[in-house]
C-alpha cells in the first residue's frame, strides 16, 4: 500500500513543487473571446424559430458591434504600449540633458570652471544706454558692462568672470540687473541667464522637468538650451 501511495505523491520537495504545478488548475478569464461569440451566435441560430428566423441585418449588425469592441479593445493596448514606450523614449533623451545649461529668466548670473557665462536682456522695445550692473553676495558692484543702444528682441551679453580691475572673481552665483533708457525713461529690463542642468525627471502630466540651482522649471518653459 505505501508503495502505491509513493509512486502516486511526490517524493520529494521539488517533486512536489512540479507535481503542484502540474495539477494547478486553470485559471479561467471572464472576457468573452470571438471564439465565445460565435459560440452564442451558433446557439442563437439553433434555437431560433424556423417559421420567423433572424433578421440578416441583426446578424450583420451584432458582429459588426463585436468586431468593433474588440478592435477597440485592441486599439487601448496599443496605446498604453506606445504610452510606455514613449515615457521611456522621454526618459533617455531627457538624461542627454544634464551638464548643458539651459537660457531660463533670472536675476542671477553663474561663474564657474568655463570662464564664460552667457545671457539675454529681454528688451520689448528700443532701449538706449543699456548696461549690464553684476554683484557680489555683500551686494558690491563687480562690473558694469555697457552695451549701448539695442533694438527690441534678445539682446545678448557675455561676462568672462572678471571684476572692473581685470581680476578674475571666484565660482559661483551673482546677481545681476539690466537698466536702459526706454522711450526716454529709465528703467529696469527682465534678463534671462544660462544655468547648468543638473538633473532631469518625468512628471506625468508635467512632462520633462529639469532641475538647476535657481530651481525645478519644466522644459516647455525653456528658452534655450547650449
Amino acid at each position: 500500500m505505501s508503495n502505491d501511495i509513493n509512486a502516486a505523491s511526490p517524493s520529494t520537495y521539488m517533486d512536489s513543487l512540479r507535481w503542484s504545478e502540474q495539477n494547478k488548475p486553470e485559471e479561467k478569464s471572464d472576457e468573452l473571446t470571438q471564439e465565445d461569440f460565435f459560440s452564442l451566435l451558433t446557439q442563437q441560430l439553433s434555437f431560433q424559430d424556423p417559421s420567423k428566423p433572424a433578421d440578416n441585418d441583426q446578424m450583420i449588425a451584432q458582429m459588426t458591434n463585436f468586431t468593433m469592441a474588440e478592435g477597440i479593445s485592441n486599439l487601448n493596448s496599443k496605446f498604453e504600449q506606445l504610452s510606455a514606450s514613449m515615457t521611456s523614449n522621454s526618459a533617455l533623451q531627457a538624461s542627454t540633458l544634464v551638464g548643458k545649461k539651459a537660457l531660463l529668466e533670472s536675476d542671477t548670473i553663474e561663474f564657474g570652471s568655463d570662464g564664460l557665462s552667457k545671457g539675454s536682456v529681454i528688451a520689448q522695445s528700443p532701449v538706449e544706454k543699456l548696461t549690464i550692473s553684476i554683484y557680489d553676495d555683500t551686494n558690491q558692484l563687480v562690473r558694469q558692462i555697457d552695451l549701448g543702444s539695442k533694438p527690441a528682441g534678445a539682446v545678448r551679453f557675455e561676462w568672462d568672470g572678471k571684476n572692473s580691475d581685470g581680476t578674475t572673481m571666484p565660482e559661483g552665483e551673482y546677481s545681476i540687473k539690466a537698466e536702459g533708457s526706454v522711450n526716454g525713461q529709465f528703467s529696469s529690463l527682465p534678463m534671462a541667464t544660462f544655468k547648468n542642468i543638473d538633473s532631469v525627471n518625468i512628471n506625468g502630466a508635467n512632462g520633462i522637468i529639469i532641475n538647476t540651482k535657481a530651481g525645478a522649471v519644466r522644459l516647455t518653459d525653456v528658452a534655450e538650451i547650449a
